[in-house]
Order: structure tokens, then sequence, then C-alpha cells
């Protein structure tokens, strides 16, 4: 499944993964805090890592969960390897840039956050009273809770993604048809990009839970492929048939991903995204396909020679009224492609409308 993220939630999943159910940091930090102790673990061991550490001792032994354990013992930071292969120092006093700003209280988590802000490494804390871990990567935090309310969340989740999906679907289908129809309005694509974007986030935050669940999320996975399919790819082409020629469908779905989750609701920034227009605040104002989501149902048809066809029409109207001849003057379509490309806009024609009336 191809979910867009960014650079900061991927840093948080490649940290959730490193202490993910299963794995043996994972066991060794369960271990602390069974034994009511508290942990600071640094997950990397480079020189910028190293340059803020004072005291403590040189381990450089092989990791282990009973290691982990033991050492958690003194109230110094732990430094781990970045492949977590190797317990590197131990009882370790940080010493981070304290400009860095910080949301915690506890002297423990407060090093943490600031590690892991002003050097850009993941940290782990465990707090020695209330055994509660926080993760903190890609400036952001992340509070590792017990698997069974974690799942108990994920399904919640999954319910609501399969909610939004079918308003996804629908509005869909709505621009399908008055597309054919030649009727599409700048809200109709508008009400497809927003939806979609809504739809990303939800599987964006499963994507989330299912790295953070480890070994325990296999069912979950696939239920999210099942549901989320080729959401991306279909949004894609919704909206490359629609944007600027001076634009990408790339940096329109990048806009969508930067919008508050307040924006989002508004229409007139996802049509403002698609910077098709001067004036995006017109939602009623006619707008006309380039043809490629259409012609991408043509299963005989490559994304370069579709590509071509929707350049050569400029617009679905005409390429809903070529003849074969006209589809095989395009470069590199011979008649049986031509054939199959008239064969599937008027079965999408036919099906749309239908829908529309059924």
């Amino acid at each position: 499944m191809g979910v867009r993220y960014g650079s900061a939630n991927e840093k948080m999943r490649d940290a959730l993964a490193r202490v993910a159910p299963g794995t043996p940091l994972r066991d060794g930090i369960d271990r602390v805090v069974r034994a009511q102790a508290g942990a600071l673990l640094v997950l990397d061991d480079g020189p910028d890592v190293l340059s803020i550490c004072s005291g403590g001792f040189l381990v450089d032994a092989p990791y282990s969960p009973q290691r982990l354990s033991e050492l958690a013992k003194m109230d110094g930071a732990i430094i781990i390897s970045l492949d977590g292969g190797r317990i590197a120092r131990a009882n370790v006093h940080l010493v981070p840039d304290p400009t860095v700003p910080t949301s915690e209280t506890g002297t423990r988590h407060r090093t943490a956050e600031r590690v892991a802000r002003s050097l850009g490494v993941p940290v782990v804390s465990a707090s020695e009273e209330m055994g509660v871990i926080n993760v903190y990567a890609g400036g952001g935090k992340r509070q590792l809770q017990e698997v069974g309310r974690l799942l108990e969340r994920a399904n919640q989740a999954l319910q609501t993604l399969e909610r939004y999906k079918i308003r996804l679907d629908d509005a869909i289908a709505n621009l399908t048809a008055v597309e054919v129809e030649d009727v599409a309005t700048l809200r109709d694509v508008a009400a497809v990009v927003q939806r979609g974007e809504m739809v990303h986030r939800i599987a964006d935050e499963i994507e989330t839970m299912i790295v953070e669940l480890g070994v325990d999320a296999r069912l979950l996975r696939l239920q999210l492929d099942e549901l989320y399919g080729e959401i991306d790819d279909e949004l894609e082409l919704v909206v490359t048939d629609y944007v600027a020629d001076d634009h990408t469908a790339a940096q329109t779905l990048a806009e969508m991903s930067s919008l508050t989750d307040d924006e989002i609701h508004d229409l007139r920034l996802s049509a403002n995204a698609l910077h098709r227009i001067a004036e995006s605040t017109d939602l009623g104002q006619s707008v006309a396909p380039r043809g490629l989501r259409l012609l991408n149902r043509t299963g005989r048809l490559d994304a370069e020679s579709a590509a071509a066809i929707a350049q050569h029409f400029n617009g679905l109207s005409k390429l809903q009224r070529a003849t074969i001849d006209e589809l095989t003057a395009v470069a590199g379509i011979d008649a049986a492609t031509a054939a199959d490309v008239r064969e599937t806009l008027a079965r999408v024609t036919e099906s749309a409308i239908l829908d529309q009336y059924n």
C-alpha cells in the first residue's frame, strides 16, 4: 500500500518499529517497567550523541534484554547503537541544549525530548513510578500503549475508515457521472480531493498503530490493505485530470497533507490546491477533465500511451467522441488498443449514467 507520509512521521514509525512488541528492545524495556525502574535510552551512538554525554562508563557489549534491565538500575542514560545490536555506554549524564523547548515536566522525560529534538535521534523514556513509556522522534512524542487497548483503538479506526471510504467512493462515482455528461463542477472535484485526504489521514494513523503493534498486527495489516487498496493511485489520477499545467499531482497532495484538521473541511482550500484557476471560491464553475483517470481503466493501455491520448484530444468530451481512426492517429496506438479505449469509455459512460439514475 502506498500510503503518503512525511519524513517526521517516517522517523517516528522507524522508532516505533524498533520498540514494537516482539523486538528484543521492547523485551528489555518491558523488563525495566516490570521491575518498577526508570530508563532513558538514546537509540543512536553517533558523534553528536556522544558529544553531549558526560560521565558514565563504556560498555560496548552486545545488546540483550537482561543486560539492559540490569544497567537500567543505575540512574543515568543508556546509549544503544543505531542498529540496536550493542549497548555503547551506560549511566551517562546527558547535557542537551537547554534552550530547546519541551512540554515535559519530569527530568527524565524533559531530557529525552530535548535530546530527540536537538539531535534528531530517537529517544525512549520509561518513568519509574507510572511505568509510562514515551518515544520521541521526528519532533513528536508517542506514548506506548498496552497491546489490547491499542488493538481496540485500531479496530475502531478501521470502522471509521470504512465509513469514510464509502463517502469517498460515492464522491468518485458522482464525479465520474458528471464527467461523462460534461457537467462537472469545481465542487465535484474538490469533494473527491477533500474526502481522499480524510481517508488518507485515517489510514495513516492506522498504519502507525500497525507499526507500533509489531507482531500483533498481522490481521490489521490485511484489513487495512483490503480497505485502502489503491486509493492513493485513484486520487492521484483525479488530481492529474484537473491540476494546473504548471503544477503536479504530488504538489497538490502535499498541500492537502499540510492542511490542519479544521482546514480540511473547507472545500475552497481543496479547490485552491489544484491551482487550476485564478479564482477558486466559485465552486459551481464548470471544469473539464483531461480524461486520464478513465483512460487508466483500459487494460491494454500503459501510462505513457494514456498521457499521449489525453494530450492529443485535450479533454474527455472530445475523447468520448473520438473514432477508432482518430485514436490510431496518436503515436503508438494500434487499432486493437483504440477499440479497447472506445469500448472502455462506452462502458464507463453507460455504467455511470445507470448508477446516477438508479
